[in-house]
């Protein structure tokens, strides 16, 4: 079972100032409808949308690709989140979102959490003080439990003001989770300085490994880093001509997960003590599954990998 909590929203892309396509998004969303096209089943999402015609896609896109929506809080009379994506020439995207972090409410109706299930979440969903005492609590139920919790910190620059008082809340999200990802811009925006900016190893040393032993740390098209007590290495990325890159986080998220599940189905074994100890040689496969979904996904402008995608 597989268990996402985060914010949904719709994508309006834009390519040289003219919209290019609409797409319901939300970095946990992305992840979980990857997940629910190439599983077909068994992933369950924890979100809120409105009442209205962008809530009615959001709802309907879950379920149309395998992906539960019990737990999808509807709330009466409320408009649902529009984000508007800026592609550069990089098809980079600079986004403007529309939304009241303020009112955002979930109910208190959450799946129940069970030993070796797996629970991802990250954004400012994951600190929202509005929020906080629900998805904390959730979060400390699928720790006692033994899940296995992948916190993707995926931190925006419209935050930083924010970061005084949610900073405790995402250190604590940290000392719960299995695997902390993030890319190295989320870091320099929440410890760095231009005149000092960051590594990978010493975001690790100085910011994850204190609360979380394993550090995954990606970067655009650079290597992807990982970082554990037991293991220090490097994985190339492959070049590839991107239509957007919207989504490429998330999708190593849905690769790195998928990994994880393909294992278990196998019968593979694997605990959250595991990870801190496994070699390179293990964690190989779901690194090389991140990539594949991420590459996948920087080749069009869905925020997830086709139905037709293939893994094999």
């Amino acid at each position: 079972m597989i268990i996402g909590i985060g914010e949904t929203i719709l994508d309006i892309i834009f390519k040289n100032d003219q919209p290019v396509a609409a797409v319901p998004g939300g970095s946990t969303f992305n992840a979980l409808i990857s997940l629910g096209r190439v599983l077909g089943g068994s992933v369950f999402f924890v979100t809120e949308v409105g009442t209205d015609h962008v809530g009615d896609i959001i709802v309907n896109f879950l379920a149309d690709n395998g992906v539960s929506a019990e737990y999808v809080n509807r709330r009466v009379n409320t408009k649902s989140h529009v984000s508007l994506a800026f592609l550069d020439e990089h098809n980079d995207a600079q986004y403007q979102f529309y939304k009241d972090h303020a009112n955002v409410s979930i109910e208190n109706n959450f799946p129940e959490v069970k030993k070796g299930n797996i629970v991802l979440f990250g954004s400012y969903f994951a600190v929202n003080p509005v929020l906080r005492p629900l998805v904390k609590a959730f979060l400390e139920g699928a720790y006692k439990a033994g899940a296995f919790i992948y916190y993707d910190i995926n931190f925006r620059a419209s935050h930083i003001n924010d970061i005084p008082v949610i900073l405790p809340a995402i250190i604590e999200n940290m000392k719960m989770s299995s695997v902390v990802r993030g890319s190295l811009e989320d870091f320099q925006y929440l410890y760095a300085s231009p005149e000092h900016p960051l590594s990978a190893a010493e975001v690790y040393e100085q910011y994850i490994k204190p609360y979380c032993p394993c550090f995954i740390c990606t970067n655009g098209g650079k290597p992807v880093e990982l970082f554990t007590p037991a293991v220090r290495a490097e994985f190339p990325t492959t070049p590839v001509e991107t239509v957007s890159t919207i989504g490429a986080g998330d999708n190593f998220n849905a690769g790195f997960i998928y990994g994880i599940e393909k294992a278990r189905r196998e019968g593979t074994e694997l605990s959250i003590v595991d990870f801190s100890t496994m070699s390179v040689d293990v964690w190989q496969p779901f690194i090389d599954y991140g990539q594949r979904f991420s590459t996948a996904v920087c080749q069009s402008f869905n925020n997830y990998v086709d139905k037709d995608f293939s893994i094999s």
